[in-house]
């Protein structure tokens, strides 16, 4: 523990920004080699928190703040992402007998999923400070979310597979104009639903509110194939999708 307390004083004004920086391998900046010990530990608690056993975070821990940043904005983090994505694809090639009858769905979630917020958590602590709703949604609205391009390729091939696409988002009814346009400016298109948090919805947990989601869908009778999303809550509760595919996100937890 003494170990660790000294870490975290020596690590405070680290800067990191290594694109191409890999878990596998630890590199020197301005000629100081990262300490093997809270390597560890960070990527330990990352780890946990994407297999769910880290859950209801508000923060991440502030001594792991620069090992979330490197890694979010890495080759590795494209390269796990890509990987998720490959087995969606391995999975749709023997998975699903199509009726033809236009109610094969597939859901995706929106942030971090097909847009991503990074461009906005860069500037506000990469999950290093308490969520500000207010702050995210004026960013939100301004529609400048860039596209996670290893999801939009995936999208479109699910689309033209004739599977019918829904969108079940925890962005808020308001920014329905804002979210749309950004969809589209990036290269989105095509979708059937996009369910946002209507006023009913405000006093739901994440999980509930997709999970209602899910069943109005499956009440109108749509089988829905998979499901992609950054977030446990995106899968969890009933009714669940035949297969779910999550993406990697240590930043924050909803």
């Amino acid at each position: 523990m003494a170990k660790l307390v000294g870490f975290l004083v020596f690590f405070t004004a680290l800067v990191v920004a290594a694109a191409d920086w890999n878990i596998l391998k630890t590199r020197k900046t301005d000629n100081v080699q990262l300490g093997d010990e809270l390597k560890k530990y960070c990527e330990s608690w990352r780890i946990n928190v994407e297999v769910n056993n880290i859950r209801g975070f508000e923060v991440v821990p502030q001594e792991c703040v620069w090992y979330v940043n490197k890694y979010m904005t890495s080759s590795q983090y494209k390269a796990d992402s890509q990987k998720a994505l490959e087995e969606v694809t391995l999975y749709l090639s023997s998975c699903c007998k199509l009726e033809g009858d236009g109610k094969d769905a597939w859901i995706f979630d929106v942030d971090d999923t097909l847009l991503s917020t990074i461009p906005y958590f860069k500037k506000h602590g990469f999950g290093g400070e308490k969520p500000n709703g207010t702050c995210l949604e004026a960013w939100m609205r301004e529609g400048k979310a860039p596209a996670l391009e290893h999801t939009m390729k995936l999208f479109h091939e699910i689309k033209n597979r004739g599977i019918k696409i829904f969108l079940i988002s925890s962005r808020r009814e308001n920014l329905r104009s804002s979210s749309v346009d950004n969809l589209i400016r990036v290269g989105y298109h095509g979708w059937t639903g996009l369910i946002l948090r209507g006023l009913e919805d405000e006093f739901k947990e994440v999980q509930k509110y997709k999970s209602d989601a899910r069943r109005r869908l499956i009440d109108e009778g749509y089988r829905i194939w998979g499901i992609i999303g950054d977030q446990w809550s995106s899968f969890e509760g009933h009714p669940m999708a035949k297969r779910t595919f999550k993406l990697p996100n240590s930043m924050y937890y909803i």
